[in-house]
């Protein structure tokens, strides 16, 4: 092969590639920017949240760690009892007086090899994307601290109970379902309903939670942002 042969070879190369990125960057661009806009259209428009002064109402908290939310709830009330739903002897600190589940959905295998960020492995990440099993990660904690990514919102008896109908009727039954190791001693995973891919993500899941109780929220939020713009900011004044 010639000289100019091979240099045009590797300037076909080289333009391929840019333009390769440069369709990565636009559709990366453009993903970001329907999801902020999905995001900013309400579903429940007609929706306020109720007063607990004025009214009875549930208070739940949403929480994010930047990337993925999830929801927190007491775990006893007159309108649901998680405690034969997500027993405590799934975990490994099982004896503690825990108040509260926090429940989220991901992709299983994302979800079961990603401890930490540092975990994160770019082929799981693509392999998520294109369509992964869900599985649902519950956490127990005892008396959760509202703060700025951990906030606050208060639900009527109705709301909460569309809210946990939703959620159950995602995971099977203790007696059929698969219950697999948490990260931690407090948390486990159990095999639920649903198929993760771009379209519906954890966060996306989050959404349709809240969407199912009535709460106004975003028609589609793929990232953390979009959720917690619609939660009230963390208010740390006695």
């Amino acid at each position: 092969m010639q000289a100019s042969d091979k240099g045009t070879g590797a300037k076909t190369v080289l333009k391929a590639l840019r333009w390769g990125g440069l369709v990565f960057v636009g559709s990366a661009a453009l993903f970001v920017l329907s999801g902020w806009i999905g995001s900013s259209i309400s579903r429940n428009s007609g929706w306020t949240e109720p007063d607990p002064s004025t009214e009875r109402t549930i208070a739940i908290l949403i929480g994010t760690n930047g990337i993925h939310t999830e929801i927190a709830m007491p775990i006893l009330t007159p309108e649901q009892d998680w405690r034969s739903i997500f027993p405590a002897s799934d975990i490994i600190a099982s004896s503690r007086d825990y108040t509260h589940v926090a429940v989220s959905w991901g992709e299983r295998k994302f979800f079961l090899e990603t401890p930490t960020w540092s975990d994160v492995n770019p082929i799981t990440v693509v392999t998520a994307m294109t369509g992964g099993e869900g599985v649902l990660h519950v956490a127990h904690y005892v008396r959760p601290a509202p703060s700025d990514d951990y906030r606050v919102m208060h639900l009527r008896p109705v709301e909460y109970r569309a809210l946990a109908a939703s959620i159950k009727g995602q995971v099977a039954p203790p007696e059929s379902r698969e219950v697999l190791p948490g990260y931690d001693a407090h948390d486990v995973f159990y095999t639920a309903s649903g198929t993760y891919h771009l379209g519906n993500t954890c966060n996306q899941w989050t959404s349709d939670q809240l969407a199912s109780a009535g709460v106004e929220i975003g028609v589609w939020s793929p990232f953390p942002g979009g959720i917690m713009k619609w939660v009230d900011d963390f208010d740390a004044a006695p």
